[in-house]
């Protein structure tokens, strides 16, 4: 009886630990990337365009999957028009014309495509490159820190009062509904704009909580793939693959859930800046902020952070990989059962964060899966981070530590059609100890 007892206690204390590590990183009892993702666009062949869409919507407007569009220059949806885009249909920015499309304030976007028939959104260049064309905007009237109403208006090469107007975003409804993007792929995305920057493959500002927007891939963007500004957002099932910019940014108040999400990083195509997968801020200009309204707060739950790098050691070295999570002054960021794999280092904290027990309850990290980094988690320029470890270390917050290379980490992320990238929980040997290795950067 003693014997069955303490065997009984194993076996529930190994099953305890698989759930656990289970539960980590995205998850799905099947692998939800089957379908409608796509890791090598340059191989798709969409066809030539059929029907041209160009100017302003006005009037509400259906896109059928019959034809292919091409979108020429800046098309804004106005006027609290809906666009309503069939699953399956296929639209391509024009390069020449920096193609891009805006929801206005007021107006919808109606894409729900499907598993087995996602919308694409991609370039119509025969050699595909990161920022051939613009992007999708959605402008909303939920609520933003910024002093005023926010504008967009930096992204048109034509400026006009009728452009300055559709490019405005900012309100007071934090409930605001700008439609649905389900099941849209967008690809080839950020085009560079003179003395503005780049577009972002999804731009979200001021959208509200009733907007729905689930299972978007944004791959091979030169802007950011997914920025957020201001509103409050739910993005479950989000995919960012190869970005030259940050995959996540949150800025100027925004409240986002954003969960079950993906993040691949190459080192090999992010930008010298100091691109990373998540990025938290509360503002870039202090001056322009309403520090009376709520300041960015970012949920992140199941989400998987990695650098596919075959030899990430000398990746490292030769300073093409940076940290993975990148925390702002006055900004809060709660990160649960979430992995990160492969950063130099996991997480850096802005240098004016104080380290005290008030800014650490605002940032928090719990049953997270640290895999593989050079450093855990450190305040910027300070190489010091021995509080930062105790606090994060303690079993309290159940996080564990690890040093396996990416194919032992995950199950399949090698197979280019159908990569899964959900943990494989039978080789993960995880310690809730941190090693003296992974608690530094190396010079």
């Amino acid at each position: 009886m003693k014997n069955f007892t303490q065997i009984l206690c194993v076996f529930l204390l190994v099953a305890g630990n698989i759930f656990g590590q289970q539960e980590k990183g995205i998850i799905g009892t099947d692998n939800w990337l089957h379908n409608w993702t796509e890791f090598k666009p340059k191989s798709v062949d969409h066809g030539e365009p059929t029907q041209i869409l160009a100017g302003n919507i006005t009037e509400d407007t259906k896109l059928s999957k019959r034809y292919v569009y091409l979108l020429s220059g800046s098309v804004f949806v106005t006027d609290s028009t809906t666009l309503t885009i069939e699953p399956g249909t296929v639209i391509i920015g024009d390069y020449a014309t920096k193609g891009s499309l805006t929801i206005s304030k007021g107006a919808k976007i109606i894409a729900d495509g499907l598993e087995t028939d996602p919308i694409i959104f991609t370039s119509n260049r025969s050699v595909k490159r990161a920022g051939d064309w613009g992007g999708l905007i959605i402008l909303g009237d939920a609520p933003i820190t910024k002093f005023g109403s926010g504008s967009v208006a930096s992204y048109y090469t034509q400026l006009n009062a009728t452009i300055y107007k559709n490019s405005n975003y900012g309100g007071e409804n934090p409930a605001s509904n700008s439609g649905i993007l389900r099941y849209v792929r967008i690809e080839y995305a950020g085009k560079r704009i003179k003395n503005a920057g780049y577009f972002n493959g999804l731009l979200l500002a001021s959208v509200g909580n009733e907007t729905v927007l689930e299972n978007i891939m944004v791959s091979h963007c030169a802007g950011n793939s997914f920025e957020v500004l201001g509103g409050e957002v739910n993005l479950n099932k989000a995919v960012s693959y190869k970005s030259n910019s940050n995959d996540f940014k949150f800025n100027y108040g925004a409240q986002c859930n954003l969960s079950n999400s993906l993040a691949i990083r190459s080192p090999y195509v992010s930008n010298s800046s100091g691109a990373r997968c998540l990025q938290v801020n509360s503002y870039d200009n202090k001056e322009e902020v309403d520090f009376t309204k709520k300041g960015t707060l970012v949920v992140a739950k199941n989400i998987t952070l990695i650098t596919d790098s075959d030899d990430l050691k000398s990746d490292i070295n030769q300073g093409l990989v940076k940290e993975a999570v990148y925390v702002g002054h006055n900004a809060s960021l709660e990160m649960v059962k979430s992995v990160i794999s492969g950063f130099n280092p996991a997480v850096l904290f802005e240098d004016k964060i104080r380290v005290n027990q008030e800014n650490l309850e605002k940032i928090k990290f719990t049953d997270m899966y640290f895999n593989n980094c050079n450093g855990n988690i450190f305040v910027e320029n300070n190489m010091n981070n021995e509080d930062l470890e105790n606090w994060y270390g303690n079993t309290a917050f159940f996080n564990v530590y690890s040093k396996s290379n990416n194919s032992e980490t995950f199950i399949d992320l090698k197979n280019k059609r159908r990569p899964d990238y959900r943990l494989r929980i039978n080789k993960i040997i995880a310690s809730n100890e941190v090693d003296p290795d992974l608690n530094r950067i190396d010079d």
